[in-house]
C-alpha cells in the first residue's frame, strides 16, 4: 500500500525533471539546499538508457538521493528493460512521463501524446513492476487537445492504478499537441486544480502529487490540504533558495534563522565549487556547471554582482574555488545593497 512507501514522505514535495535543467550537477546544489526533497532526472528515453553510454546519461553522485528516473517510451519491454538498468544504477524510483507536449517527444510516442492510449500506459508500469522492485510512478496532464475533462484523468488514472501503480504526479493542465509549443503548454491551458483534488477524493487510496503553477510556501501548504504531495519547476530552479525551508516545513527539520539560511546558501556555494572543480579536472568547462550556481542568492545584497562576476568569469576559469570564493565576497561583504 501507498502509506508504507518510504518514499512517500519525500513526496510531499519534488522537484520536477526539467530537460537541460536538472541535471546531475543541479540536483547536486538542490541537496545542499535540502536533506529530504525528492529530485528528478531530466526525462531520459528507453531506448537511450538501454543503447546508449550509461554513466553519462544515469551516473549521479550518492548525495542526490532520493532520486527518481523519469523514462520516456511506449513499448512495454523497452521499458521494463530500461526500468531495470535504472534500478540497478541505484536509482529509488521509476517514472514513466506522460505529460511532456513537445513534436520530439510525440514522433517517439510517448509523453503526452500517452494520455490518449491508457491500455499501452498500463501495458509500459505492468512491464516495468515486473522488473524491479522500487517503485514505478506516473507523471501526466489532465488530457490533451479537446480532451480534459474529469472524465479523461478519471479514466486515465483508473486504468493505470489497475495495474497496481499507486503513484501519480498530475500537471493540472491539459496538453494542446498541435498548435502550443512546450513552453506555452506551461502556461497558456487553464489550471484546474480541482481535477486533482477530486481524483485524489475519489481514489484516495492512491498517492496523488499535484504540479502547474506552484510557487510559493502558501500555495504548497494549501494543495497539501487536499492531495499527497507537491511538485514545483522551475521556482527551485530559478530561485535555488526556496528548498532552504522545505526540510523545515515539510520534513521536521529545525527551522533556520536569516542568518543560518545565508550561511547554509555560503556552504552550499563552496561545496558546489568543489564538485565543479573535480568535474572541471575531467575536462568539463566550468562555465558547463557554474550556471546553476547564478541565482543562488536571489534576493540577497551584493546578488547582480555575484551573478555578473560568475558570468563574465567563468567562461576562462580554470580555478571554480577561486571563482566562487572571489564571487562569495559580493554577497559576504556587499557593496550596493540595494541592487540585489
Amino acid at each position: 500500500m501507498a502509506q508504507t512507501d518510504p518514499l512517500n514522505t519525500h513526496r510531499k514535495l519534488a522537484v520536477a525533471p526539467m530537460m537541460e535543467l536538472t541535471d546531475r550537477h543541479y540536483r547536486f546544489l538542490a541537496r545542499q539546499l535540502s536533506r529530504s526533497t525528492l529530485l528528478y532526472t531530466e526525462m531520459l528515453t528507453a531506448k537511450a538508457v538501454i543503447h546508449g553510454d550509461r554513466e553519462y546519461l544515469l551516473g549521479f553522485d550518492e548525495v542526490e538521493s532520493p532520486l527518481v528516473l523519469q523514462l520516456g517510451g511506449s513499448d512495454p519491454a523497452e521499458m521494463a528493460d530500461a526500468a531495470k538498468i535504472g534500478e540497478q544504477w541505484g536509482y529509488d524510483e521509476i517514472n514513466i512521463n506522460c505529460g511532456c507536449p513537445s513534436d520530439r517527444v510525440q514522433s517517439g510516442r510517448f509523453g503526452a501524446c500517452l494520455m490518449a492510449e491508457p491500455e499501452t500506459v498500463a501495458a509500459c508500469v505492468a512491464a516495468m513492476q515486473d522488473a524491479v522492485a522500487v517503485p514505478v510512478s506516473v507523471k501526466c496532464r489532465l488530457g490533451i487537445d479537446r480532451d480534459d475533462s474529469y472524465d479523461v484523468l478519471q479514466t486515465f488514472v483508473k486504468a493505470v492504478s489497475q495495474t497496481g501503480c499507486r503513484h501519480f504526479i498530475v500537471h493540472a493542465r491539459k496538453a494542446w499537441l498541435d498548435g502550443l509549443s512546450p513552453k506555452e503548454n506551461r502556461h497558456v491551458p487553464p489550471l484546474r486544480y480541482e481535477y486533482v483534488y477530486r481524483l485524489k477524493q475519489e481514489m484516495p487510496e492512491l498517492h496523488i502529487s499535484i504540479n502547474g503553477g506552484i510557487d510559493s510556501w502558501p500555495a504548497v501548504q494549501e494543495h497539501l490540504q487536499h492531495v499527497d504531495g507537491v511538485m514545483m519547476g522551475r521556482k527551485p530552479y530559478y530561485d535555488p533558495s526556496f528548498l532552504q525551508q522545505a526540510d523545515h516545513l515539510l520534513f521536521g527539520a529545525e527551522a533556520l534563522t536569516t542568518e543560518q539560511q545565508l550561511q547554509q546558501r555560503i556552504d552550499a556555494a563552496r561545496a558546489y565549487a568543489r564538485y565543479v572543480q573535480g568535474w572541471h579536472e575531467k575536462g568539463v568547462k566550468v562555465s558547463t556547471l557554474s550556471r546553476h550556481l547564478i541565482a543562488l542568492f536571489v534576493q540577497v545584497p551584493g546578488a547582480r554582482m555575484w551573478r555578473r562576476h560568475l558570468s563574465e568569469n567563468a567562461p576562462r576559469c580554470t580555478d571554480a574555488i577561486a571563482l566562487v570564493e572571489e564571487a562569495l565576497l559580493h554577497v559576504t561583504q556587499p557593496q550596493e545593497s540595494k541592487t540585489a
